[in-house]
């Protein structure tokens, strides 16, 4: 074992010589003893985004987290290495947070899945969940998890997305306000840390790293293995759409409706720009939906907004109040009209539809698998999430219609709230500030999608760069004090910008990675921290 061990390590001492190299030596795929890399795939400079394509001098498809633990311990105990790594899940990144130039690409999906499902009372602890690794994708969990009648709680809304990397920036959806984010419904990981050490955390074991690789962009570890809480799945879904032409009255709706979770488990909604967007959001809306708005008037564009929710429909739910049980034990349609009776929605334009639950969860495959049959799947993506104080919505929600063109907007963009006690404070994710004494209703923030694509068939290299600049206008005005937003898989041009978003969680920011990475290894592409030596490391 020890003799195998050493050969590793020569076999990637010489990896690393060719890495260093001026001239590229890894032509053609190489193998390293237990590792095996190729020079590049067709994956390895290419992300969802489609604005960065940075070049790997290696590719590693690992077969098990021993691999990986394999190339960072030896990585970090070289003396004259300046290597990166990064850790590629599904590649659903905009900004090439996924890619390592001349580093390091570990594609997180050669991991075989081995997806083990576990009833309550099955497992080791006293709860259903499911063990799966970190490259699997959340609809392979859907699938696996479906034939026991289990679900995951928490989702993000396009389901081909890896587990470890929506771990890595938090995962929401609609069903957040009620279950919190993915991050939040996490039991225990196996994470290889910029050391290489493989460690197995959760909340009470190894704590600190738990914690820093929830929401930590990468920056401490890499999640080859995810422990995830699951529930009893529901059968169907009541799936309801409901058009506004008043802003206030369209969010007042959103927070009255996550106001009742005992009733209601999803709600997400939509600003409505243009004609485009009802017609490519309803591909898997079941329903017909007859609302042609005006879209223009006195020569102004005028923009509408929709709000989406759900109710399972699983025959029974656990209801506070009296009232709210008489409510329960009434079938899923009648709960459906007992909650739209109390919205305030444009008359006769509420819709109706039931599906199954899988059908629900997968909804956004439908819109890709439509989007790619015509091409315009694989385009730019210059997308910008935030998330937005409720004190500063309308504002943002202005300086947003100031800054775009709604007749050329191509894409969604979404609008709903969480609630900021969902979240634990412990992770590396970031929320905006929450004021000192601020109201209760402060803990409602709203998480903005503006998920435009650019066509490059009518929106040239110019054009993209300038969608960028605009993005980034925004993204500055709005964490200005006035309103106080923070991004959401976030994208900052400078270390100094970093330091800006995290604000005072920087400095625990900087410890964790001390800790867990202190060589800058990993997760380059986010440009957080620079890359140093480990003989560097020993002089300071």
């Amino acid at each position: 074992m020890e003799f195998a061990l050493f050969c590793a390590r020569v076999n990637v001492l010489l990896l690393l010589l060719a890495l260093c190299s001026p001239c590229k030596f890894i032509q053609s795929p190489m193998d390293f003893g237990p590792l095996s890399f190729l020079q590049n795939t067709s994956t390895a400079s290419v992300d969802f985004g489609r604005i960065l394509f940075n070049s790997p001098s290696a590719v590693l498809r690992p077969q098990s987290s021993e691999d990986i633990s394999l190339l960072l311990g030896f990585l970090s105990s070289s003396s004259f290495s300046r290597v990166t790594v990064a850790a590629r899940g599904a590649g659903h990144s905009i900004h090439g947070q996924a890619q390592a130039l001349d580093g390091i690409v570990v594609e997180m999906d050669a991991l075989p899945s081995n997806i083990e499902i576990y009833k309550k009372g099955e497992g080791v602890v006293g709860v259903s969940y499911a063990d799966v690794s970190g490259g699997a994708l959340w609809i392979e969990l859907l699938h696996e998890s479906l034939k026991r009648g289990l679900a995951p709680r928490s989702w993000t809304d396009y389901l081909y997305l890896s587990v470890g990397g929506t771990l890595s920036v938090g995962g929401v959806s609609g069903q957040t306000f009620k279950y919190g984010p993915q991050v939040s419904n996490v039991l225990q990981l196996d994470v290889v840390t910029g050391k290489g050490k493989l460690v197995t955390c959760t909340p009470t074991k190894s704590p600190e790293l738990f914690f820093a690789v929830l929401g930590g962009l990468g920056q401490f570890g890499i999640i080859t293995r995810a422990r995830i809480l699951l529930q009893d799945a529901p059968e169907k879904v009541k799936w309801v759409r409901a058009f506004y032409d008043d802003f206030d009255a369209f969010t007042r709706d959103q927070e009255l409706l996550i106001s009742m979770p005992e009733l209601v488990d999803y709600v997400e909604g939509f600003v409505v720009l243009n004609e485009q967007f009802l017609h490519s959001s309803s591909t898997a809306f079941p329903t017909h939906l007859h609302f042609t708005p005006e879209f223009h008037s006195n020569g102004s564009s005028r923009a509408f907004y929709c709000i989406e929710f759900a109710v399972h429909d699983d025959g029974s739910k656990n209801a506070s109040t009296e009232e709210l049980q008489t409510i329960v034990n009434k079938a899923g349609h009648q709960v459906v009209e007992e909650i739209a009776r109390r919205l305030s929605h444009l008359p006769s334009h509420l819709y109706r539809a039931e599906v199954s639950y899988y059908d629900f969860l997968n909804r956004v495959r439908m819109e890709e698998m439509s989007l790619r049959g015509v091409g315009l799947w694989e385009v730019p993506h210059p997308w910008l999430n935030m998330f937005v104080p409720k004190s500063g919505l309308k504002a943002f929600r202005d300086l947003l219609l100031e800054s775009i063109s709604p007749d050329e907007f191509a894409g969604p963009v979404l609008l709903y709230p969480l609630l900021r006690d969902k979240w634990d404070t412990n992770t590396s994710a970031v929320l905006p500030e929450a004021a000192e004494g601020a109201a209760e209703d402060e803990r409602v923030l709203y998480i903005v999608g503006v998920l435009r694509s650019a066509n490059p068939a009518s929106c040239t290299a110019e054009c993209l760069r300038d969608l960028l600049r605009r993005n980034r206008g925004i993204a500055e005005a709005a964490s200005a004090p006035g309103i106080g937003a923070k991004q959401y898989i976030p994208h900052h041009p400078s270390p100094s910008h970093w330091r800006e978003h995290f604000g005072r969680r920087w400095e625990r920011l900087a410890a964790r990675k001390a800790r867990f990475d202190p060589l800058g290894i990993l997760a380059p592409g986010h440009g957080i921290f620079p890359r140093i030596s480990s003989a560097s490391s020993s002089s300071l």
